[in-house]
């Protein structure tokens, strides 16, 4: 399981950039820019995974040892939402860019925006 989220974070990471550096229209850029950010979390929640591990909840079942040796790590999870939260923020942030370029120059197009300037 962990070869497939990899390979499918890793292939929309691809086309985010693909998408990025090829493309013309800004807003098919934008979604570029939201495929390799979520490609980036993907991978980063595969690789903070491990098998056989449970949530760092506390039980009074278990001793300590045993604890620390079957939790889980949660910084990975929480450092993907804080990443899923800032990847909204400036998605949101390039659209209205965006919008505002299209308000000024009539296009979402680079190519003719460099041409009319």
């Amino acid at each position: 399981m962990a070869t497939i989220t990899l390979i499918t974070g890793s292939m929309l990471i691809i086309i985010g950039f693909y998408a990025i550096l090829v493309k013309d229209n800004l807003i098919k850029m934008i979604i570029g820019f939201s495929l390799a950010n979520t490609g980036l979390h993907i991978i980063m929640v595969s690789l903070g995974f491990l098998k056989n591990r449970t949530a760092p909840i506390l039980d009074p079942q278990q001793t300590e040892l045993n604890l620390l040796n079957n939790i889980l790590d949660p910084v990975p999870q929480a450092l993907v939402l804080t990443a899923i939260v800032i990847g909204f923020a400036v998605t949101a942030l390039l659209l209205v860019v965006a919008l505002k370029l299209h308000d000024k120059y009539q296009t979402l197009s680079i190519q003719k925006m460099w041409e009319e300037k």
